[in-house]
C-alpha cells in the first residue's frame, strides 16, 4: 500500500515560482516569483476577491502598489484598465524583474519606481489617487510601526472616496483604523493572510 505524501510547509525554497494575472487585458499572464526570503505574493483567490470588491473595470484609475514585490496587485489593476499604476520597490533584483515584465507586457501606463513605499506615498500626499495597495513585508509579525506609517501615508495620498487595500498577518480593528481616519469596507482571511479594503472616514 502506497504511503500518503506528507504535506510540506511552504518555505522560500518551495514557494510558487509564478503567479497569474486573473482578469482583464493580461488575463492568465504568468508573473515570475523570485526565490527571496519574505517575498509572499498575494494569493490568487485573495486577489480575485479584492478585485471583485473593487470592480472589474478600473478604467481611468490612478493606483500605487507601494510594496510591489512581484507586482501582482498593481499589474492586476493595470490589466483591468487603470490608466496610471506606480510599482514601488526597493530590492534591486525585484526591481529589475518588474522592469522586464512591464516591458514584455508593453504596459505603457505602468511605471516602476525604486524607493521606499512609505516615502513614495508621502510624496503623493494630496494628489487624490484612486487606490493604494499595501502589502508590506510580514517579517516576524513585529512590523506594526511600518504598517501604521504606511496606512497614514496612504490616507493622505488617496482621494476622499478612494480605496486602500491592506494585507497583513493579523486583522486590524475598526477602532485602530478609525484613529487613522480610515474605515473598513470589506475584509477577509485566507490562511495566515488577513486582507482589508478600506476607505477614508468622511470629514467631520
Amino acid at each position: 500500500m502506497k504511503k500518503p505524501t506528507p504535506k510540506v510547509p511552504r518555505t522560500a525554497a518551495n514557494a510558487p515560482h509564478e503567479v497569474r494575472i486573473i482578469g482583464g487585458l493580461w488575463k492568465r499572464t504568468k508573473l515570475p516569483v523570485a526565490d527571496k526570503s519574505g517575498l509572499r505574493p498575494t494569493p490568487s483567490r485573495v486577489r480575485e476577491t479584492v478585485f471583485n470588491w473593487l470592480g472589474q473595470d478600473l478604467s481611468g484609475w490612478r493606483c500605487i502598489d507601494a510594496f510591489a514585490g512581484t507586482g501582482a496587485l498593481g499589474l492586476e489593476a493595470a490589466s483591468r484598465g487603470a490608466t496610471e499604476v506606480v510599482l514601488v520597490e526597493q530590492d534591486s533584483a525585484l526591481l529589475a524583474n518588474l522592469g522586464r515584465i512591464t516591458t514584455q507586457l508593453k504596459a505603457s501606463g505602468v511605471r516602476v519606481e525604486r524607493g521606499d513605499g512609505v516615502a513614495a506615498l508621502r510624496q503623493r500626499s494630496g494628489q487624490g489617487v484612486d487606490a493604494v495597495f499595501l502589502d508590506p513585508p510580514f517579517g516576524d509579525g513585529q512590523n506594526e510601526a511600518l504598517y501604521m506609517a504606511a496606512l497614514a501615508a496612504a490616507r493622505q495620498a488617496v482621494r476622499r472616496d478612494g480605496w486602500i487595500y491592506l494585507e497583513a498577518p493579523r486583522t486590524w480593528s475598526e477602532d485602530e483604523l478609525a484613529q487613522m481616519g480610515l474605515q473598513i469596507h470589506r475584509q477577509g482571511k485566507a490562511g495566515a493572510v488577513a486582507f482589508h479594503l478600506l476607505r477614508p472616514l468622511p470629514a467631520q
